[in-house]
């Protein structure tokens, strides 16, 4: 089966079509037939119009996953609009920055979500116009846009680990092509119930779980935001078949004392997380056919992924081929770099990101370090700006943070370099969140002895400090990246102290 290029209003209506009757999405608030996705989405598309939108122009989503998240997206698409998702955890500034850096010329919000009072936000940056879903003129005919495959779709903005985040602009080709290689990699079917506990605001919430659920005709049943009891509850109720995700959320579901008795048939789906976390995705999980998955934002966003008829081991330990027409190579310092089809266009508005994105030969630069094994399997092994050089040798912080985590005790770990001012050579300290928050100080003394027994004996290398602290400490990005540099920060400035657990 080969790709043909089609935009999302061709890939909607197609589906409203030929199943129309078929369900297309189940959230908090109601169950939605490819049919009445596709009318919501013609009427949100009118609304806008009726505002003066059109094509080309810039719309802002600030709101939770749901129905009224998906109408906009796919009614701004309809018209030829770029949709610009707004990070719910972003604070006002911001906000503010993402709009204007966007050129965004209206912001659709929710006045509240997870407890945050968006409208006040929202006053008090006052972008060029600003309203709730529900102020859309909902009676408003749409007008028929010429669209293309190649006009942008969506603009990303990226995590910002170290600094305000970049817009990565996306155009139909690049989303909806990645979604459908990276959905028959994973196997997706029409019967399939697909999960989603990504934001859809994220590359993995937009395309590689709404656009792949869209582009293969199956059910995508979600929730506003993530919390492991509801989406338990959610995907046992919905009998979910697909799921994705990275490391930290699915140590959520299976950590949740409601997870032993819920009753669920996952068959598979996708994730980015190690191996020890795949190995309990397939074993506890019961997941068989999950997919590993690499990507980023700038690549629309998936670059390699699994196929589920892979051998379990390949799957288990990370190993992907890229996708078809993806070319990938590694350059002298490890880094992996990217061509092809899913490449964004560029950063919106910002010609010096761009000229550093890219190598002189128009390689995508992906931060990321990684090699092939024998079979040209790509194996991810962390970042380039992460790289710690401990006794000269350069070590990723990921070999290290996979041997702590496997330590009986430890439910989540960070690996960090930190200059000694005496020296000026970097010194290793692990930073482990702990399972028993209320063990006795012998507990905690056997659990550091442990930590450091490892690491010395797996990788060679002695950490001269480890820190027991809550869960939930270690700083992360919205799509679950460690922000390491914060966390260096954290360290030197002592703000690790109020979640102290056990320090030697």
């Amino acid at each position: 089966m080969t790709w043909q290029a089609k935009t999302l209003g061709q890939f909607l209506a197609n589906n409203a079509r030929g199943q129309g009757a078929a369900e297309a999405l189940v959230s908090a608030t109601g169950r939605f037939t490819y049919a009445q996705l596709f009318a919501k989405a013609r009427s949100a598309a009118g609304a806008m119009q009726a505002l003066g939108l059109g094509r080309g122009d810039h719309v802002g989503i600030l709101m939770g996953n749901d129905e009224k998240w998906l109408s906009l997206f796919y009614g701004a698409a309809l018209i030829g609009a770029v949709t610009v998702p707004v990070n719910t955890r972003f604070k006002a500034a911001e906000i503010d920055f993402c709009l204007k850096q966007s050129d965004c010329k209206v912001l659709f919000y929710a006045e509240r979500f997870l407890n945050i009072d968006f409208g006040a936000m929202v006053r008090e940056i006052r972008p060029p116009r600003f309203l709730t879903y529900d102020e859309l003129d909902a009676q408003k005919e749409m007008t028929r846009t010429a669209v293309q495959p190649g006009d942008p779709l969506l603009i990303q903005f990226t995590s910002g680990t170290t600094a305000y985040p970049k817009g990565a602009i996306l155009t139909h080709d690049n989303m909806l092509r990645d979604a459908w290689a990276a959905g028959t990699r994973v196997g997706v079917r029409r019967e399939d119930r697909y999960f989603n506990c990504r934001p859809f605001f994220h590359a993995a919430g937009s395309t590689l779980s709404a656009l792949m659920a869209l582009v293969h005709g199956c059910c995508l049943a979600t929730l506003p935001t993530f919390e492991a009891g509801a989406a338990l509850e959610m995907m046992e109720r919905e009998r979910c078949t697909l799921i994705s995700g990275n490391d930290t959320l699915f140590q959520m579901l299976m950590g949740h004392a409601d997870f032993p008795r819920r009753k669920l048939c996952l068959r598979g789906g996708w994730a980015a997380a190690g191996p020890q976390t795949m190995r309990q995705i397939v074993d506890v999980l019961g997941a068989k056919a999950i997919c590993a998955a690499y990507g980023l934002s700038e690549a629309s966003p998936n670059v390699v992924m699994s196929d589920w008829r892979d051998a379990e081991e390949l799957r288990v330990n990370g190993l992907a081929l890229p996708l078809p027409e993806i070319q990938l190579r590694i350059s002298p310092d490890g880094e992996i770099q990217v061509r092809g089809w899913n490449v964004m266009r560029g950063y919106y508005n910002n010609p010096g990101a761009n000229a550093e994105a890219f190598t002189a030969d128009g390689w995508l630069r992906t931060g990321d370090l990684g090699f092939f094994d024998g079979e040209g399997f790509l194996y991810v092994s962390g970042r380039l700006k992460d790289l710690m050089i401990l006794g000269g040798a350069n070590v990723v912080p990921s070999d290290i943070e996979d041997v702590v985590d496997e330590v009986p005790g430890v439910r989540y770990s960070a690996a960090v370099g930190i200059e000694s001012e005496r020296t000026g050579t970097q010194r290793l300290h692990v930073i482990a969140e702990v399972r028993d928050e209320n063990a006795k100080t012998d507990a905690y003394h056997q659990l550091v002895a442990e930590i450091v027994r490892r690491v010395h004996h797996h990788r060679g290398h002695r950490p001269a400090r480890v820190l027991l602290v809550r869960s939930g400490t270690i700083p992360k990005t919205s799509s679950g990246k460690i922000q390491r540099a914060r966390l260096g920060q954290m360290l030197e400035e002592g703000a690790l102290r109020d979640r102290l657990v056990y320090e030697p």
